[in-house]
């Protein structure tokens, strides 16, 4: 007997690879030997790309490995901008692990206002009600042409120690509204990878600015300053009046005490952000 061929549904224009985490163990895993870091080369050859824009949305800020990358582009291209989300009280929250939190985002917001100044901006997010949202969403959006999801946050941990899966997504259909090719690198700029940029903007501000106003990175990064201001503004004048619309809070440069650097270092070293690569990369730095 013979089946009847059936034609295997449309696909749509996006090629998706899949990357992953797995960390070197001693005992290790019979697939990945040495363990596997696709996720953390990806995002090396994504800032490595970056010119115009760079948007994240992570659960945490504290790792070097990553800032050291973004510090790096910011240095590198003097028109790049870059906006990220967090939580505004992110876990741990020990005393211990809380200090190394802690720690570790004074260190990293620091580094990221020393290499781009103003063009760096790090929001978290507030109901209506101004209760605090736990922003868990891991998401990556390069240029208008790369787009990463996944489990994986932006962090040495995810990328050499935990089990992670992330999906980079690359559209094949141009974008056609101007900056046609905001990087300019031949690139152009891609449907999916903008569209999902210019509607976390769109949903983030409450609605407040059109999408099609913010295609323009330099417009983009102005509206989510002015919304962000506006909610600060009327936190500190007493939520006097209508509270203004949108999520947007400017996230603040915690200050972790002195005298307890020593042991909240260690612990940011060895229990927050922990190494999984085998010994000749951690050597070297590399991935």
């Amino acid at each position: 007997l013979t089946a009847e061929r059936v034609d295997p549904p449309p696909v749509a224009p996006h090629a998706v690879q899949v990357l992953r985490t797995y960390p070197a163990h001693r005992n290790p895993y019979p697939f990945a030997p040495e363990g596997e870091r696709s996720i953390a080369r990806a995002y090396v050859k994504a800032f490595g790309r970056a010119r115009r824009l760079i948007y994240l949305e992570d659960q945490y800020l504290w790792s070097f490995d990553a800032t050291r990358l973004l510090c790096d582009a910011l240095r590198r291209e003097r028109e790049l901008l870059i906006v990220i989300v967090i939580p505004r009280y992110p876990d741990p929250d020990g005393r211990i692990s809380g200090g190394a939190s802690v720690w570790g985002r004074e260190h990293v917001q620091d580094a990221l206002y020393a290499a781009g100044g103003d063009r760096v901006a790090v929001y978290d997010l507030e109901r209506e009600d101004s209760t605090a949202v736990y922003v868990h969403s891991k998401a990556c959006v390069v240029d208008d042409v790369w787009v990463a999801i996944g489990s994986d946050n932006l962090n040495r941990r995810s990328w050499t120690h935990d089990s992670e899966i992330s999906c980079a997504i690359l559209d094949e259909t141009n974008d056609e509204r101007e900056p046609r090719d905001p990087a300019g690198l031949g690139d152009g700029a891609r449907t999916f990878a903008r569209d999902a940029r210019l509607r976390l903007a769109y949903e983030h501000m409450g609605g407040t600015t059109e999408p099609s106003e913010m295609i323009d990175s330099r417009d983009w990064f102005a509206a989510l300053r002015h919304s962000a201001a506006a909610l600060d503004l009327w936190h500190r004048d007493g939520q006097r009046g209508p509270r203004p619309p949108g999520h947007l809070r400017v996230h603040p440069v915690e200050r972790l005490e002195p005298g307890r650097h020593g042991l909240v270092r260690w612990a940011h070293a060895h229990l927050l952000d922990p190494d999984g690569r085998p010994a000749d990369l951690k050597r070297l730095g590399t991935f």
